[in-house]
């Protein structure tokens, strides 16, 4: 249960009682239960859906939902996308990462999240209702397996001295692909193999972009980690528009 709360602590801002895991390695052994709490928020976001659906037009709901899902995490992966995106600026990986620990959020770094935040906005609004509660299911799920999967796949950029280093060396090699498998069968669940289909490329397109993101700074950070829980939630969701228009909900 230590480790529960803290994942529930670090992942989100629900306040949950009790003593939280805490020592050397207590996330990477906390991540069995990120994707759990991802589909917590992810049931969450779906009842708030549909009790928005009923009173607001599809683009207004899909705002206060994408609202209600930003401030529920905190913006924790916001922030670390923005890092990202500023450091990609950057000469070499070295000044990349110089860049990236600067608190403040630079010009790429905001037009990103705005980009991020309208398209994520469109795409929820445009999702059929058939399939919008699969959606707003999986993404946050799904979102939270990334960081499991990259963390043992990626070298870290700073190996033994950086959250994503610590993180990786006590994370299961187990937790990613068991939970992605979960995911896989719940997206069946819900939506058959269209659900799988969406899954899978979602899952591929923000492993790219991640990979791509690790390559500009010579291995995986904290910040990265974080950017692949929204690029994966931003993926799914925009997928999830083609796959209504072609009858898949």
């Amino acid at each position: 249960m230590a480790s529960l709360i803290l994942a529930v602590r670090f992942l989100t801002l629900v306040p949950v009682p009790g003593r939280e895991a805490s020592g050397p390695g207590a996330l990477g052994r906390a991540g069995w239960w990120f994707p759990p709490v991802g589909l917590a928020l992810g049931a969450a976001l779906a009842g708030l859906d549909g009790l928005l659906a009923a009173a607001f037009p599809p683009l207004l709901a899909g705002l206060l939902v994408l609202t209600a899902w930003k401030v529920a995490t905190g913006g924790i992966h916001l922030d670390g996308l923005a890092d990202c995106l500023d450091g990609l600026g950057g000469r070499s990986p070295e000044h990349r990462l110089a860049i990236m620990r600067d608190p403040h959020v630079g010009p790429m770094g905001a037009v990103g999240l705005i980009f991020l935040v309208l398209l994520g906005l469109l795409a929820l609004a445009e999702i059929p209702r058939d399939l919008r509660t699969g959606a707003l299911l999986l993404a946050p799920m799904l979102g939270r397996v990334m960081p499991l999967l990259l963390a043992r796949a990626v070298p870290a950029a700073t190996p033994g001295r950086s959250l994503a280093a610590s993180f990786a060396s006590s994370v299961s090699a187990w937790a990613g692909p068991v939970h992605l498998g979960a995911a896989l069968v719940l997206a069946w669940a819900l939506l058959g193999a269209w659900g799988v289909l969406l899954v899978v490329a979602a899952a591929g397109a923000a492993a790219v972009a991640a990979g791509l993101l690790s390559l500009r700074l010579g291995g995986v950070t904290g910040d990265v980690l974080g950017a692949s829980v929204e690029l994966t939630e931003l993926a799914l969701l925009l997928l999830a528009v083609p796959l209504g228009r072609l009858g898949g909900g």
